[in-house]
């Protein structure tokens, strides 16, 4: 089965996350890293997202929520931008000012260096993840669905309740939940390790 895996452990999802901040640094890459693992957002939604989406123009300050209607799905979410992702944005918008460029609202946050009027391509987005799983020496299937599956993983090992991760998924069932966020066998032996009764 060729079916994109979560990164599980703490410190390769560590050094994931850092790869395009410090071993290999890259702002626009990092931030698609980052974005991918702290909004549960599918690749092609991170991907169509705009300046004016997640920066107030007119107050000049960053938004705490997203506000988009996803692309599969056709619903409407509402999201929360995290320390991590205003951070990582901060960061990618300062390296481009001092690029000299000026971002105007409606450019695309992951803007394709030919074509500006475009973003990046999944293809690209799955190079990026690509080279980074590489880089860490991942196991397993890591793709841009990596980063969406890896959010709901980490929730739920830190007790975030399945009904939430239902609902942020879109999940008809929490069988749906647990397979799609690759709990295995590993996962239910630690239970049963840990439980000392």
């Amino acid at each position: 089965m060729n079916t994109a895996q979560p990164v599980r452990n703490a410190e390769d999802l560590y050094r994931f996350k850092e790869y395009y901040r410090v071993t290999c640094p890259n702002k626009r890459n990092y931030l698609l890293v980052v974005m991918g693992l702290n909004t549960a957002l599918r690749i092609s939604d991170i991907l169509k997202l705009q300046w004016d989406d997640v920066y107030d123009f007119g107050r000049q300050r960053y938004k705490e929520h997203l506000s988009i209607t996803e692309q599969k799905t056709d619903k409407n979410s509402l999201i929360f931008m995290n320390h991590n992702v205003r951070e990582a944005l901060m960061e990618y918008r300062q390296s481009l000012a001092e690029q000299g460029r000026v971002i105007e609202a409606g450019d695309f946050l992951f803007e394709n260096s030919r074509e500006k009027e475009h973003p990046i391509s999944r293809i690209q987005a799955f190079r990026i993840i690509k080279k980074v799983a590489e880089a860490c020496q991942l196991d397993g299937v890591i793709s841009c669905h990596s980063l969406r599956k890896t959010f709901g993983y980490h929730a739920w090992q830190q007790g975030i309740k399945p009904a939430l991760l239902m609902n942020i998924y879109n999940h008809s069932s929490f069988q749906v939940t647990v397979r799609y966020l690759g709990i295995e066998q590993d996962d239910r032996d630690n239970i049963f390790r840990d439980i000392d009764l």
